[in-house]
């Protein structure tokens, strides 16, 4: 099978979905899964409060199924939540509900991403933790040639189940892959060099993710406090590494470097 899609001469590579993360995964040795709106931003806040959190593709019986299996607690669709089930992907959901130890939280765009990694190191990343990732990747000789990295954004679907590129993703992953830049990890993919540049000039983020498809469904849904907290942009220096099943805290000691306002 030709293998022109792996990007192969690139340290830091880019990609889209679940099916950009099973064709590059076998040949890099980490998966940086971006996912803004809203899984990683959710695990983020998650594993911030000191909760395990473990990634699941489905919503549907048999994440109840494994959360037990987990002795987790289960999130809920956004609307779904009561005084019982008050976990969600929320991100502001979850900064409300009361602690647990350990939750599972469906979704089929970033949890299906991690699942596709095989024996590749998985971090969770989005623009609240882009710097910390960025400095975490560099320090561990992530995104050279000898240990390629792929950074993917998650996407929307289609009605019809295809994807939909997501602006908030692309300028989560190019924070990242800018960070990782600025320390002299490469070479990169022209499609990393396209996401980064998407970061670079964009003169507000939080506008842009705001006022994009995304962010204007959250935002008439009920939301909007779903998109500030995903637009914190490098608030948290939490790395979140799949371990055993489970996102853990993680971080480099150091804190994360400000980028406060716009980017570029």
């Amino acid at each position: 099978m030709s293998d022109w899609f792996l990007q192969q001469e690139y340290g830091v590579r880019f990609e889209w979905g679940p099916t950009g993360a099973r064709q590059l995964a076998p040949d890099v040795a980490c998966l940086v899964v971006v996912d803004v709106l809203s899984f990683t931003t959710s695990v983020t806040v998650a594993v911030e409060a000191g909760t395990q959190v473990f990634p699941y593709a489905w919503r549907d019986e048999s994440a109840s199924t494994f959360a037990r299996n987990k002795t987790a607690a289960l999130a809920v669709g956004r609307r779904a939540v009561t005084s019982a089930s008050p976990w969600s992907l929320s991100p502001a959901r979850l900064r409300q509900a009361p602690f647990t130890p350990r939750l599972v939280l469906p979704s089929p765009n970033g949890s299906a991403i991690a699942a596709a990694a095989g024996d590749s190191a998985v971090v969770a990343g989005c623009l609240r933790n882009a710097t910390a990732v960025g400095r975490w990747l560099a320090r561990r000789g992530y995104g050279t040639v000898e240990r390629p990295l792929a950074v993917i954004a998650a996407g929307e679907r289609w009605p019809d189940g295809s994807l939909r590129p997501a602006v908030e993703d692309l300028l989560g992953a190019g924070a990242i892959i800018d960070e990782l830049t600025s320390r002299g990890v490469g070479p990169l993919s022209p499609e990393a060099v396209a996401a980064q540049a998407c970061f670079t000039r964009t003169l507000d983020v939080a506008d842009a993710v705001a006022a994009c498809s995304s962010g204007l469904e959250l935002v008439r849904s009920g939301f909007a406090d779903d998109v500030l907290i995903a637009t914190e942009l490098d608030a948290s220096a939490i790395v979140p590494v799949l371990t055993d099943g489970a996102f853990n805290h993680s971080t480099d000691g150091t804190g994360s470097r400000p980028r406060t306002g716009s980017a570029g």
